[in-house]
């Protein structure tokens, strides 16, 4: 159950991110897409990036923890990826864009999913 603790901070980051989007569809009127507004292609894209890339962050610490994988490395992937997200959702936003917290968000990310897809694989195999 310590993937289920980290979901509520990651679902938070998802709404405010929607809530961008939503905010400057509403502002520009623009029903679909961008329409050319930066602003909101910014925000689209913070909000695409997000769905595109935590869903399986999860599912891979979520299978590590299946796996036996130790509960403080758990929370800390947790941590290190609610940090990533949140940053890399700020430096998206910002403009100008701010890439520092796009790299650690990145960096951060694909961190926590590489460590999660070995030990996700590592228990696979001791558990058969």
């Amino acid at each position: 159950m310590i993937i289920a603790f980290w979901t509520l901070p990651l679902t938070l980051i998802f709404l405010w991110l929607s809530f961008r989007v939503i905010r400057y569809r509403r502002a520009e009127r623009i029903p679909l897409g961008s329409g050319g507004n930066a602003a909101l292609e910014r925000a689209i894209r913070a909000h695409a990036n997000f769905a595109e890339f935590v869903p399986f962050a999860v599912l891979l610490m979520l299978l590590a923890e299946w796996g036996g994988a130790w509960p403080w490395l758990l929370h800390a992937l947790g941590v290190l990826l609610v940090a990533a997200r949140l940053s890399h959702g700020m430096g998206m936003v910002q403009d100008p864009e701010d890439y520092r917290f796009r790299v650690f968000g990145m960096m951060g990310t694909f961190g926590v999913m590489s460590v999660a897809a070995v030990l996700a694989f590592w228990g696979a195999l001791m558990r058969g």
